[in-house]
């Protein structure tokens, strides 16, 4: 018995094989494992099948065989799901696949974006290396009262 690609820590018949033969998959998670899966088998027709109906008129389906050929797989990483569940019908997942490339290792950071269509998950669109909202900083002026809550001024506490 072999690992599933998809880093799950199960076994490929256990994890992604069933999904790839036609089970649907129960969650987000589950049908984005199960496409990276696919991209490593070399399987686009199941990456196809898995689009939602306005992504599929965008698939060039030779490409994605090229780059499923072309790389070396090397891993996985889930960082972070959203909604996606067995009883939602929308949902995201961030991830970051590991490949190489003509001996170049490369990462495909993206949030992908699913949803149900005629009750099956289905992938709907990415955003590649999402970023964080930036992070906002109050400023403080010297003389007013400090945020940590001393009731001094903050030049004289914390700004000293």
């Amino acid at each position: 018995m072999t690992n599933c690609p998809c880093g799950s820590g199960r076994t490929f018949d256990a994890c992604c094989e069933p999904i790839l033969g036609g089970t649907p998959a129960a969650t987000a998670e589950a049908l984005m494992r199960s496409r990276y899966t696919a991209f490593t088998t070399g399987n686009v027709d199941y990456l196809s099948q898995t689009l939602s109906t306005e992504a599929r008129s965008d698939f060039d389906a030779a490409d994605a065989q090229n780059t499923a050929d072309s790389a070396k797989w090397l891993g996985l990483e889930v960082r972070a799901t959203k909604g996606g569940g067995e009883k939602d019908e929308t949902g995201s997942v961030e991830f970051v696949a590991l490949f190489s490339l003509n001996g170049q290792r490369q990462a495909h950071h993206e949030l992908a974006a699913f949803e149900r269509e005629e009750g099956r998950w289905v992938y709907t669109t990415g955003q590649i290396n999402p970023k964080e909202a930036p992070r906002q900083t109050v400023k403080v002026g010297r003389n007013e009262p400090c945020p940590c809550g001393s009731g001094k001024k903050y030049k004289k506490c914390c700004g000293a």
